[in-house]
């Protein structure tokens, strides 16, 4: 690739009930510009991540960065949008802008406000990432069509809910350091193990812990071509991004299987000419538990059926074999759709260039993202590596 990450900035993911959606986008992208030692003038393109579906009445986004300052004013502003990978369809429109020498500079902006949503409105607007002709009656929505996800990944491998729980005991661990997270509470093992009134099941087997949070909250990345890049504060280059699309209607492939999130992974490992080992950490789409633990077999940490082995065995803690989601990931730092895709590569980039605080993973050199949208139907993969 031919662009780096030279600044960032993040709010925090939560219940924001002071904030407006026009409010975060435009904090997180002047903040970002000043990360990046930079002004308005020097942006040449701007991209927002926003999936919106309902959440919003303001459904023509794309121009509420240009609030931030006015000297963004006549920029070309555009808004993607792909499911919960909108933020990473950001990030890639943005490095294609670069890449055909479109634009040297970049900034790229994911947000989302869900909270002010009433709850069964929550689930019919997440739920329009599903195929509705297949699974628009699915009860419980989102969360509903992952637990049949899950309750087919038992029958077929036995029941994991010892994994499941390692997993979300593990991802909420690791989110209590995290200043952005919207939960930072260690809930434990046994917390997240044992149905209680305080953890019911939401849909098969999945539990409460098992599940993502409701969000609202706002990322922002600045893009450089490669030789601004070096000429900045900082850079943290693209070694690869991939993008892969698969069907929509989960009966149309093996959806136990994740292939798009495999494939991904595959054209990302080889663009970047590494192995999964060489990572030093990975940011994973864990929007339910059951996702994380069919995406260690996808990225090929396990063979198939096999990545609960992993989960147990602790190869995914901050201290093992490769750190999963040292940020506390989507089920301990929340979800704001838009968002999501753009904090894990603002979050990676801090990991890189020793900027995490408390979630830093020492010696971090290498950091692989994985961002889906759907169930594994948008795939978005990138390996960043620091070059300033």
């Amino acid at each position: 690739m031919s662009a780096s990450i030279v600044g960032w900035a993040h709010s925090p993911f939560g219940k924001l009930e002071e904030e407006t959606l026009e409010g975060l986008i435009t904090r997180v992208a002047g903040d970002a510009l000043d990360h990046a030692g930079i002004g308005p003038d020097d942006v040449d393109e701007i991209v927002l991540g926003h999936f919106n579906a309902g959440f919003s009445p303001q459904d023509f986004t794309a121009s509420l960065v240009l609030q931030a300052d006015d000297r963004l004013r006549f920029k070309p502003a555009t808004r993607v949008e792909n499911a919960c990978a909108t933020g990473s369809a950001a990030v890639r429109q943005g490095l294609r802008a670069i890449d055909a020498g479109a634009a040297r500079i970049v900034l790229v902006v994911g947000a989302e406000q869900m909270t002010k949503t009433p709850g069964p409105e929550i689930g019919k607007n997440l739920l329009k990432a599903s195929y509705l002709p297949e699974e628009g009656d699915t009860p419980g929505g989102f969360a509903g069509v992952f637990g049949k996800i899950a309750g087919a990944y038992f029958q077929r491998y036995g029941d994991q809910s010892d994994a499941l729980a390692r997993i979300a005991a593990k991802n909420h661990k690791n989110g209590v350091d995290n200043p952005y997270a919207q939960m930072r509470k260690d809930l434990g093992y046994d917390f997240c193990r044992q149905e209680s009134e305080k953890n019911p099941y939401v849909a098969g087997p999945l539990k409460r812990t098992d599940c993502s949070l409701v969000s609202d909250g706002a990322a922002a990345i600045v893009l450089a071509d490669t030789e601004t890049a070096l000429s900045m504060r900082r850079a943290v280059a693209f070694r690869a991004n991939e993008h892969v699309q698969d069907f929509l209607p989960m009966s149309k492939r093996d959806i136990l299987q994740f292939e798009g999130c495999g494939e991904g992974w595959k054209r990302a490992l080889a663009k970047a000419r590494l192995k999964i080992d060489d990572l030093s950490f990975v940011e994973t789409h864990d929007c339910f538990t059951i996702a994380e633990l069919i995406e260690y077999e996808a990225m090929g940490l396990a063979k198939p059926g096999e990545g609960a082995k992993i989960a147990l065995e602790g190869q995914t803690e901050k201290t093992g074999r490769l750190p999963v989601n040292p940020s506390g990931g989507l089920k301990a730092k929340g979800h704001p759709i838009g968002a999501t895709g753009v904090s894990m590569h603002a979050l990676t980039a801090m990991q890189l260039t020793g900027e995490a605080g408390g979630i830093q993973v020492p010696e971090a050199t290498l950091g692989g993202i994985f961002n889906m949208g759907g169930a594994a139907v948008a795939n978005y993969v990138s390996i960043l590596e620091r070059i300033k």
